[in-house]
């Protein structure tokens, strides 16, 4: 398991990239520090220790893992919330901008959570949001409701960022040991008796509530069929001008439907329910209002998208809605500083290998010129000038190679999180395309560039073929 670097020990932070965020903690926080007892953990001290970037210890991972998965499995697939409920979208490791969303949406002691899945992948602190979810879910077993996203999978999270994430921080088991409770997520919930909520949508295969309480959940998710949906579905782009739309397959997913209006109030008529509230895709605002019913002029479906700047790229609002009395409210909330990690979580000497090089190639070249400019040469050297002259411009072209190297790693900053770990050849276009920071926080222009990351992924086996033809990692 990885141990906290030790920090450079300074009187400021201006050696961070991040200058407001302090130096990380170096130590695991004690399992005395954790928990209050056998069965409940200190979220303020959790809370504290992953602000500082610190870590816990191994064995105080799987306690926590195990707990929640417990709770988590005697939980049904389909769950039944009561309100005053704060219901949320996609977090996807954003774990600073989650704090900012308990602050928002209201203390877990006096209000239940509905999360709506993507807790994890693009974000770069999806350990802490899990463990820090899961604690909580540990100590409000009865108010805190995490729901399946399409990214709590094996499949997604080893073709983003989650996987090597626990690499990172952790180790393999803590990984596979992660993905075990995934499987153990309830897909979907009815709020108040009123609202459906879900991560993705519904689903041509689902007719009625108990199609889905007659699903074995506890499995990888399918690439086709109800569960997969669930997880997977849209709304069709036309879907406030849609008048009669059903199902249509889902180009931009690679997999499950698109749903239109007509398919969505068939769905609530036949179940006696008001409204959709869905999560899954990035909104500029935080949340979307669709068509409303003709009968209860209420709005048929409801997206919600928690994570504020999306990968640090997309420059939107985070939001959260708040039930309470029949009153729903929407709350906004913007992002905030959070520590800084080199693209797929790569070491600075490797990032640094292609600058050093070219400095090395700049150094030689230089010498070379200055052994031009002497008058003198001895003519017993004249055949070892020559060899060394052939080698060191060599070294230009080499010169000239990291050069772009440089290009394609300054871009893949300035837009890290929109290029997956296991990108394909179609990424080195997409750094060409975005080397102009003037599209860094333009909502529509990365959610254009980001598009390709919003297909399913392909098969596990077509990955690491890709991988073993050089195709499986970006610069």
């Amino acid at each position: 398991m990885a141990t906290p670097a030790e920090p450079i020990v300074t009187q400021d932070y201006v050696s961070r990239v991040v200058t407001s965020i302090p130096y990380p903690a170096t130590e695991f926080l004690t399992g005395a520090d954790l928990w209050i007892d056998e069965n409940r953990v200190n979220i303020p001290k959790l809370k504290e220790h992953f602000l500082n970037e610190g870590r816990l210890a191994k064995e105080d991972v799987l306690k926590i893992l195990g707990k929640a998965d417990a709770i988590l499995r005697a939980e049904p697939n389909l769950l039944k919330v009561q309100s005053p409920v704060t219901i949320c979208g996609d977090v996807h490791g954003q774990y600073y901008d989650l704090m900012k969303l308990f602050e928002v949406g209201g203390e877990p002691e006096e209000t239940n959570y509905l999360f709506l899945g993507d807790y994890v992948d693009r974000g770069y602190f999806s350990c802490e949001v899990v463990l820090y979810l899961y604690a909580h879910k540990i100590n409000y077993p009865e108010s805190v409701f995490l729901l399946r996203g399409n990214h709590e999978c094996r499949h997604l999270t080893e073709y983003f960022t989650f996987k090597e994430e626990c690499n990172v921080k952790y180790d393999s088991e803590i990984y596979d040991r992660i993905c075990d409770t995934f499987d153990s997520l309830p897909l979907a919930a009815i709020m108040n008796e009123q609202f459906f909520c879900v991560h993705g949508g519904i689903s041509p295969d689902l007719i009625f509530l108990d199609d889905i309480r007659s699903l074995n959940r506890f499995q990888e998710p399918p690439q086709r069929g109800l569960m997969c949906d669930l997880l997977w579905s849209d709304p069709i782009e036309d879907y406030n001008e849609d008048d009669g739309m059903g199902f249509i397959a889902n180009e931009a997913r690679g997999c499950s439907y698109s749903f239109g209006f007509k398919a969505v109030t068939t769905f609530l008529d036949k179940n006696k329910l008001l409204c959709v509230i869905r999560a899954h895709e990035a909104q500029d605002l935080g949340y979307k209002m669709y068509k409303q019913h003709p009968k209860t002029k209420f709005p048929t479906l409801i997206t919600l998208f928690s994570a504020p700047n999306y990968l640090d790229a997309y420059g939107n609002k985070g939001a959260v809605m708040r039930y309470d009395k029949a009153v729903m409210n929407i709350r906004q909330f913007q992002h905030v500083d959070h520590p800084y990690w080199l693209p797929n979580f790569m070491d600075v000497i490797t990032w640094s290998l292609p600058f050093v090089a070219e400095k090395v190639s700049e150094t030689l070249l230089a010498i070379l010129k200055l052994c031009d400019s002497e008058e003198i040469i001895e003519k017993q050297r004249e055949a070892k000038r020559a060899e060394l002259k052939r080698k060191i411009l060599l070294l230009g072209r080499l010169s000239k190679m990291y050069g772009d190297i440089q290009v394609e790693r300054l871009a893949a900053v300035k837009l890290r999180g929109l290029t997956p770990d296991g990108g394909t050849a179609k990424a080195p276009g997409l750094l060409k395309a975005v080397t102009d920071s003037a599209v860094i926080g333009n909502f529509t222009t990365a959610k254009l560039f980001d598009m390709e990351n919003e297909k399913r992924p392909p098969a596990l086996t077509t990955l690491k073929s890709a991988r073993k033809r050089g195709l499986g990692k970006t610069v």
